[in-house]
């Protein structure tokens, strides 16, 4: 089992919990380049309730940043978007979310220039994290700013919807309900103080896989009209927990539901898997009952484990 903890220590990147972009490096080649945190997220809970004509499915669900995050890096270069990588290994051609990115905002945006971006992965790779469409959002707020905001929030949106379902939640701030195929967000307010260990088992899922093999019955999404309704406590927010992707997963994973029990064995107010999967999360009331928990988890486990917080201000 390797052991981390979400909020990543100093780097050369960044020596801030939670860099914003308001703080710029000046970086060789031209404009003043920022050093910026992306955060991965959990789901505390997921409700499919149709599907779509294109065969999409809509769901909701609550999406929760948390304090695990990627870095990146950006400099002005001569053109065109390079991008390296290094930390979890990722494809650093154009397949990667975060070069897609950056082209899509140079195309939407007019603005003919290049940029440089280093990638610093500590988000698990497929894991149900949301870590490549968090990234995706960072590359586009970034160099929104760094080119002077030549897209509105709209256009933002818009952009970030063509790279992924996920990618818009990543441009705001905070606990959202999201609905659709998950690009409409509401706020959550007064989101109650956790903490949360996160354990991902060295396997890898794809999301599509999941939703191929998904057979349930439909639902409404009384879950999120049920969790807007109340400032809700840690305990409440347990009795929440469902994802009717979990099944799917831990069919061909069982780890998943031995990872659980772990969970609540250590003393968990709850535990779920987050999103498609791998990867799966326990609710705690304080950081040390969560570090607690890490510290009896790690002999029993292969993979990562995490202990991580709501991620503000982002």
């Amino acid at each position: 089992m390797t052991e981390s903890d979400g909020a990543v220590g100093p780097s050369p990147m960044s020596e801030q919990r939670n860099p914003d972009m308001q703080s710029a490096m000046v970086c060789a080649g031209g404009f003043p380049g920022f050093c910026v945190s992306a955060p991965a997220k959990i789901n505390a809970g997921l409700k499919v309730t149709g599907v779509r004509p294109d065969g999409y499915h809509e769901l909701v669900t609550v999406m929760v940043p948390v304090s695990l995050y990627d870095r990146l890096e950006f400099w002005s270069c001569g053109g065109g978007v390079n991008l390296e990588c290094s930390g979890n290994p990722v494809p650093c051609g154009e397949e990667n979310l975060v070069c897609r990115a950056a082209h899509a905002f140079f195309e939407r945006s007019g603005i003919k220039g290049g940029v440089k971006i280093r990638l610093e992965k500590k988000i698990p790779v497929a894991a149900g994290l949301g870590g490549g469409s968090s990234d995706a959002a960072a590359t586009l707020s970034a160099l929104n700013r760094i080119f002077e905001n030549p897209l509105d929030q709209v256009a933002l949106h818009k952009a970030a919807l063509g790279l992924g379902a996920d990618v818009p939640f990543f441009l705001r701030q905070g606990p959202c309900i999201a609905r659709g195929i998950g690009e409409v967000l509401e706020p959550l307010e007064d989101w109650p103080d956790m903490w949360y260990v996160i354990v991902t088992p060295p396997v890898e899922v794809s999301t599509a896989w999941v939703y191929s093999n998904l057979k349930i019955s439909l639902t409404s999404d009384k879950l999120a009209a049920n969790m807007a309704q109340f400032k809700m406590t840690p305990f409440e927010v347990a009795g929440f927990l469902t994802n009717d992707l979990e099944a799917v997963t831990a069919a061909r994973f069982p780890v998943i539901i031995r990872i659980k029990e772990l969970l609540c064995d250590a003393g968990a107010e709850g535990a779920l898997m987050s999103g498609s999967g791998p990867s799966v999360y326990g609710i705690f009331k304080t950081e040390t009952k969560a570090r607690e928990a890490k510290a009896g988890l790690m002999p029993m486990l292969s993979g990562e484990v995490f202990v991580v917080s709501e991620a503000l201000g982002i």
